[in-house]
């Protein structure tokens, strides 16, 4: 019902930016809620940034806060997340997310996921 494609990757140095864009497709209309999780090699895939689609105040993880900023274009159907002042522990896979529920800082508020796109940030 709901297709979404990351881009935006890549290696960058330590104290370097990155934006990471998400691209929405299908039946758009019923996302409530998008947001950004990361999942490094051999660990969970953790809360990152999300925003409730037609207006809200966005939430961060404390690890990121102050550091990466989530914005939305509603008519492109696009979630943009920037990511500067990159750290190494930020290496990781990151996962564009869609879903229908209010909750949105747990996987578990997610019913659609993109396949995923590396950032890796060296020292």
């Amino acid at each position: 019902q709901i297709q979404l494609v990351e881009s935006g990757g890549g290696l960058v140095q330590a104290g370097g930016s990155l934006r990471l864009s998400c691209v929405a497709s299908g039946r758009t209309d019923i996302i409530n809620t998008m947001g950004w999780f990361r999942q490094a090699p051999g660990k969970e895939r953790e809360f990152v940034t999300a925003v409730m689609w037609r207006g809200g105040n966005p939430e961060y993880a404390d690890s990121v806060k102050g550091r990466f900023t989530i914005t939305g274009d509603i008519a492109k159907n696009t979630v943009y997340l920037r990511m500067n002042s990159l750290k190494p522990e930020d290496t990781a896979v990151y996962y564009c997310a869609a879903g229908r529920s209010f909750v949105i800082s747990t996987t578990l508020a997610y019913d659609y996921w993109g396949q995923g796109t590396q950032v890796t940030v060296s020292s």
